[in-house]
Order: structure tokens, then sequence, then C-alpha cells
């Protein structure tokens, strides 16, 4: 049963008549006549007492109880769009975020701040997780969206989010240190200090050096930015990492150079899975990180 024929059933009895009707509703009355018409077909049943002109319609038995019911239909269908349109204004919700543990910091702890300023009624829920656990993350429903570095080309879409050229971080006294920059080949046989095997550099570095043929030489593994750098500063080996993650955590006894000769850079995205429709809240976070793009913020 068409509720758009409920609804002119309805404002016809309110108007009491079908000309005052079709102005209210902005209809023409031929086209009003034949919806009820079609409406008391459907139901096989009289609906309506038409008396001579200028006098109201009046509900037959049987359309005493369309209006009745009808009321309720309407009713219910209003409240239905008012809950719709109050998930879609993202008055309630949940946000079901995973962080990379490296560089969610920087790029996203502003952008997370402005997503719950904009909708303080969404509750968040951050999973801050290495890349192989987000996607595991991602499969199993835990969380609708991921910051990470990842290819986007087969199960997730996505948003690049940040890109950054890649720099070495060595104590200030190491011989390379009197380089201007350094090419990937001249760490052969280094110490270096990698991230986790859970850490997606982790494995981009290792590819990046066997491609170069450049050996790693008694590798160190951490799982925090900081702490490797305080390794390369007593002297423990070297570090690849992020420009801006290296100048955040660089104290005084170590140095940076720019990685060249490679085309290993650290690229972080904004990703979700393509076979999954997504909520409200997650949406709303895909729109404001494309507004800060666009914006430049």
């Amino acid at each position: 049963m068409d509720l758009k024929a409920l609804h002119y059933f309805v404002e016809i009895v309110a108007s009491g008549g079908f000309n005052r009707a079709a102005e209210r509703i902005h209809i023409s009355q031929p086209a009003l006549s034949k919806s009820i018409a079609q409406l008391e077909t459907e139901l096989a049943l009289p609906l309506l007492t038409r008396g001579k002109r200028g006098t109201k319609v009046q509900l037959t038995p049987h359309g005493e109880v369309v209006y009745r019911h009808a009321l309720r239909l309407l009713e219910d269908k209003q409240t239905m769009m008012e809950e719709l349109a109050q998930l879609k204004g993202l008055n309630r919700g949940i946000l079901k975020l995973g962080l990379a543990p490296l560089g969610s910091a920087e790029l996203f702890a502003p952008i997370i701040a402005k997503y719950r300023q904009a909708y303080p009624e969404i509750e968040t829920q951050l999973l801050v997780r290495g890349g192989v656990e987000q996607t595991q993350a991602l499969q199993q429903g835990e969380i609708e969206l991921a910051t990470g570095i990842i290819d986007l080309k087969d199960r997730y879409e996505g948003i690049a989010i940040h890109t950054e050229p890649m720099v070495v971080v060595l104590p200030s006294e190491h011989p390379l240190a009197r380089r201007s920059e350094i090419p990937l080949g001249e760490l052969d046989g280094q110490a270096q200090i990698l991230f986790e095997s859970e850490f997606s550099l982790h494995e981009m570095v290792i590819n990046a050096c066997l491609h170069a043929g450049v050996s790693i030489k008694n590798p160190t593994q951490v799982n925090q930015p900081e702490f490797g750098v305080a390794l390369v500063a007593a002297g423990i080996g070297l570090m690849l990492l992020p420009k801006f993650i290296a100048e955040r955590y660089r104290p005084d006894a170590v140095i940076t150079r720019p990685l060249t000769q490679t085309d290993l850079s650290w690229q972080m995205s904004l990703f979700w899975r393509k076979d999954l429709s997504l909520s409200f809240a997650a949406q709303a976070m895909i729109d404001l990180v494309k507004h800060h793009q666009a914006s430049g913020a």
C-alpha cells in the first residue's frame, strides 16, 4: 500500500474535500481523485462519501478504519525519518577507528579533536595497533576505519593522508654524518634499529634493503620511535624514520640525513573495507578528513 496515497487520503479528510486538499499538498484535483480511486480499488472498499459541491466529504465505516490506521502509519513513518535524520545528523552513534602507533599522534590528533567538537554525541572508540593487527581488526569488524601504510588496490578503499620522505638517523660522530645525504647502498653492513614486525615500516625497510642489496648487521627491534632514537644516540646502530617523526624525537647526540637512491617513503592513509557499508559516524570522519586536506589545515 502506497503511503503517499494514505497521506493524500488523510489530507482530504482534514481539509473536508478534494479541492482544498489539492491546494494544500500542491497537486491537481484530478490527480488527487485518481490516487484515492486507486486506493479504493486496491482495498475493494469505498472510503469516502462524496456529497454535493460545497459540502464536506464523509468517511464511510471502512474509511474510518483506514483513516485511523493511516494516521498511525504516517506517524510511524515520521518517527522513523526523525530517527534516521538524527543518525544522519550524527546526534548519536559510535566511531570505531584504528590508529597506527607511528604518526597518528602528529597527523590524527588534530582531526579527532575537530571531530569531537563537531559531533559531541558520538562515542569515539580508538584502537592503537600495528599494521597487521589493523587489517585483522577491520576484517573482524572491531573497527570501521583504520590508519596506516597499506596497498589500497584490493580489499580496501582509502584516502592518502600524508607522504613523508625517509631520513637516516645516526650519531652525530658517525662517519656517515659528514655526508649531506646518504644513499641507501651506503648502509650495507651497518647495524640498524628496526621497528618490530607488526609495524608496516618493518617490512618496508627490510624489502627496500633487500632490493638494494643492503645487508643489515645486528638488527635491534623496538616498538617506539623515541626509544629507537635513544638507541641510536647510544651508538647501537642507525635507524630509518619518516622525516617528521625523526625530527620530533631527535636529541642533541644524533643528526638526520636525507635517504637517497631509493623509492622508500612513508605514506599514511585512512582506509576501510570495500565490501561493507559504513556507518554515518565513519562516513563523517572520512568527509572531515577530505575537508581537512582540501583546506590545507
